[in-house]
């Protein structure tokens, strides 16, 4: 089949497309490399799919193409584009964040409801469950965002499912479960510990380092997307997407002292507005409907992890 993989430059959009082109599928990418982080790293995810057959990509704003154009010949979208990062989603920023994760996921609905797409899968995430002591959390809990960020998250969401009972829009959608790994965004916990550890600088923690989630390494993500598109049963439903376990910040960076074999110096600064204390996926629909099973380890995900960022220390030092 011929997919759309929308962010198709970032962390998880080039992982996505890279293995649904070794499934045999074809990929047209779109990135509008934002100014969230540098060029050059999303450059440098592209490395495995430029020039390969079956992939192109078109650097564009989705906002700005003429959707007969972006899902001409296309049959399944994976719409992983998003403006990322709950602690700058707040104040003015919030219009950027309306734009590129509600205003697109709307816009590419209205295309799908024209083109008649095989399916549409949401990247969601668990933000939108908010700060709950009522764990693990399941698809269908009560979603109290505490954040500008999973507020529009939750409303995209929303939106595929009024085109899913209203128009016959086939749409999943996926919760993420804080994703690791290679490519991980440079603004994101871990990339930011390990190259601290590295560098030997001190790790910026914000909180005690109590605070635990389901943290779920980036090929486990990949391959509930993937299944996710093509599962009959996947129509119209809502899937948590975790690692299978919940551990704390701190035993975190225990795990990467060991790894690295460097001494963490922690400089512990205030909760940031919008962080939740606990997070932890109930993945027993995605098991049930996807046949999703996670399969790396925290131990060996983070391993990977460093590996990938000791490789491109040259490259990340330069931003």
């Amino acid at each position: 089949m011929k997919f759309l993989v929308t962010g198709a430059a970032g962390f998880i959009g080039s992982t996505v497309s890279e293995r649904l082109l070794e499934l045999g599928h074809q990929v047209r990418g779109i990135d509008s490399f934002t100014d969230y982080y540098p060029r050059r790293l999303k450059e440098a995810n592209l490395e495995g799919l430029r020039g390969r057959p079956g992939f192109d990509l078109l650097e564009a704003d989705i906002m700005a193409v003429e959707p007969a154009r972006l899902l001409e010949g296309v049959e399944v979208v994976v719409h992983l584009a998003a403006q990322a990062g709950v602690r700058r989603s707040w104040g003015a920023n919030f219009a950027i964040y309306t734009r590129n994760n509600l205003l697109t996921t709307q816009r590419l609905l209205e295309a799908a409801k024209e083109q008649g797409l095989r399916r549409l899968v949401y990247a969601s995430s668990s933000s939108v469950y908010g700060d709950t002591s009522d764990l693990p959390m399941r698809e269908t809990s009560a979603c109290w965002p505490v954040s500008p960020y999973g507020v529009t998250k939750l409303a995209a969401e929303h939106l595929c499912g009024l085109y899913y009972k209203n128009f016959g829009v086939d749409t999943a959608s996926l919760r993420y479960f804080t994703v690791y790994g290679p490519r991980q965004r440079p603004d994101m916990a871990f990339h930011r510990f390990i190259r601290a550890l590295l560098e030997g600088a001190p790790i910026r923690l914000f909180g005690d380092g109590g605070q635990s989630r389901d943290f779920t390494f980036v090929s486990d993500v990949v391959e509930a997307t993937v299944a996710a598109a093509l599962a009959p049963a996947a129509a119209g439903g809502v899937f948590n997407v975790g690692g299978g376990s919940r551990v704390s910040v701190n035993q975190v960076i225990a795990l990467l002292e060991e790894i690295t074999g460097r001494r963490a110096q922690v400089e512990r600064l205030a909760v940031a507005k919008g962080d939740v204390r606990d997070t932890e996926a109930d993945a027993s629909r995605a098991r049930q409907v996807l046949s999703y099973q996670p399969r790396v380890g925290l131990r060996e995900g983070l391993a990977a992890e460093v590996a990938w960022v000791r490789r491109m220390h040259q490259l990340l030092k330069e931003v």
